[in-house]
C-alpha cells in the first residue's frame, strides 16, 4: 500500500476541500439548525462528480478509486456530517447495491440516474425488531403474477423521505431465515403503497432525513428483483462491509473538523496573558487528537486498499469503522473541553461535531457488533 497520494488523489482532495470550504462550511450551522435536505448542495456536488465517485464512467460515474472516494467523503463530512451521510447512503449503499448486484438494464436505468443525482438513493434494511438481527425482519414480498406485493415497514432509512430509488430488503420465503431474504429496487413515485410515515428528530446528522417507511400492498414488477430470490442477506452483508469504509471516512472528516476548530480556538483564546495553546495540557490534548485521527485514516485506507485489490477486507473494514467512529467522538469531546464553556454552546461548532460523531458508532454496524465481527474473523484466521 502506498502512503503517498497520487497526483489525481491530491487533485480530488484539493477540489473537494475547496468546494467544502466555499459552499458547505458557511452553510453547516444553517443545515444543522433547519435540518432541511440541502438539495442545492447535492446538485453542486453532482456537477463535480461527487455523487457517483467510485462507479465507472459508462454509468456516468466519476471512475475514481476507493482511496479517492474515501478522501472525497472525508472532506465532505469535514464540512457537514449530515451531508456526509447523504452521500454515503446514496453511493456506498444504494448505488453499490445496483453496481454489484444489478443486471445491465438495471444499472443503465437506475445507477446512471443516481450517479448524476438526477435521482437520490436510499437503502432500506433496518426494522423496529430487526436492526443488527437482519433475519428477524418482517417485511414480506409475495409473488403476484409478474411481480411482487410488498407489505411491512422500515426504520432509520437515511435519505428515505427524499429518495427516488430505494434498494429494499424483504422476505420472499418467510420460513427460510436468512436464505429467504431478497433485495429489490423500489421507485417511491411510481409504486403505489410506498408511504413515508415521518422522519426522525435526531441528536445530530442534520440535513440527512432519516425516515420511517411503510409498504401497504405495494406492487413492484419482477424486473426490479436484484439477483435471484434469496440473495438479499448476502447482498446486505457485502454492501455494509464496503459502506463501513466510508463511515470511517465520515468519522475521520468530523474528527479533523473538531481538531482544526480546537487548534484555531486554542491559538486565539487567552488566559493568564497568553494563548491557551501555550499550556502543555492543551498541547497534549491536540497531540492526542491528531494522532487518533491519523491512525483512523490509515486504517481506513488499509481497508480501501484491500477492497481495491479484491482481497478479503471484512475485518479491516470493521476495524476502520470501529476505531474511526470511536475516536471521532473522543476527539470531538476533547474539542468541547478545549473550548470550555463556549464549547457547550451553539456559538461554536464544537458541540455539533460531537453530535454528528456519535451516530457513526451506531449505524452500519454498532461498535458492539463490529467487535463481534473482528473477533470472529480473528479466531478464524
Amino acid at each position: 500500500m502506498e502512503f503517498t497520494l497520487t497526483e489525481e488523489q491530491r487533485q480530488i482532495r484539493d477540489t473537494v476541500a475547496e468546494f467544502v470550504d466555499e459552499e458547505v462550511v458557511p452553510r453547516a450551522a444553517e443545515i444543522d439548525e433547519t435540518d432541511e435536505f440541502p438539495a442545492d448542495l447535492v446538485e453542486k456536488m453532482a456537477d463535480l462528480g461527487l455523487m457517483g465517485m467510485p462507479f465507472p464512467v459508462e454509468y456516468e460515474g466519476a471512475g475514481l478509486d476507493y482511496h479517492s472516494y474515501a478522501i472525497g467523503l472525508e472532506e465532505i463530512s469535514r464540512g457537514s456530517g449530515g451531508l456526509g451521510t447523504v452521500v454515503a447512503a446514496h453511493t456506498s449503499l444504494a448505488g453499490n447495491m445496483l453496481y454489484e448486484f444489478g443486471d445491465e438494464a438495471q444499472k443503465q436505468e437506475y445507477l446512471t440516474a443516481l450517479n448524476t443525482a438526477e435521482d437520490i438513493g436510499a437503502f432500506a434494511l433496518s426494522e423496529a425488531e430487526a436492526g443488527s438481527d437482519v433475519p428477524a425482519m418482517s417485511t414480506t414480498a409475495e409473488r403476484d403474477g409478474d411481480g411482487y406485493v410488498v407489505n411491512g415497514g422500515k426504520l432509520w432509512i437515511s435519505n428515505g423521505s427524499v429518495a427516488d430509488t430505494v434498494t429494499l430488503f424483504a422476505k420472499t420465503d418467510p420460513d427460510a431465515g436468512r436464505n429467504g431474504i431478497s433485495s429489490f429496487v423500489v421507485r417511491p413515485e411510481e409504486d403505489d403503497g410506498f408511504i413515508v410515515e415521518g422522519t426522525e428528530d435526531k441528536l445530530g446528522d442534520k440535513g440527512c432525513p432519516t425516515a420511517e417507511l411503510r409498504f401497504d400492498d405495494m406492487w413492484i414488477p419482477e424486473d426490479r428483483l436484484l439477483g435471484e430470490e434469496g440473495d438479499g442477506f448476502v447482498h446486505a452483508l457485502k454492501t455494509l462491509n464496503g459502506g463501513r469504509i466510508t463511515i470511517a471516512a465520515r468519522s475521520v472528516g468530523i474528527a479533523r473538523a473538531a481538531l482544526n476548530e480546537a487548534k484555531s480556538y486554542a491559538q486565539q483564546r487567552e488566559q493568564f496573558d497568553r494563548p491557551i495553546s501555550d499550556f502543555q495540557a492543551i498541547q497534549h490534548k491536540l497531540a492526542d487528537m491528531d494522532t487518533k485521527a491519523r491512525a483512523a485514516e490509515l486504517l481506513m485506507h488499509e481497508a480501501a486498499d484491500l477492497k481495491m485489490r479484491d482481497e478479503d477486507y471484512i475485518k479491516e473494514a470493521a476495524q476502520a469503522k470501529l476505531y474511526a467512529s470511536e475516536i471521532a467522538r473522543e476527539v470531538a469531546n476533547e474539542g468541547i473541553q478545549i473550548h470550555g464553556g463556549y464549547g457547550y454552546t451553539k456559538d461554536f461548532p464544537a458541540e455539533r461535531f460531537y453530535r454528528d460523531a456519535k451516530l457513526s458508532e451506531i449505524y452500519e454496524g454498532t461498535s458492539e457488533v463490529l467487535r463481534n465481527t473482528i473477533a470472529q474473523q480473528l479466531l478464524d484466521e
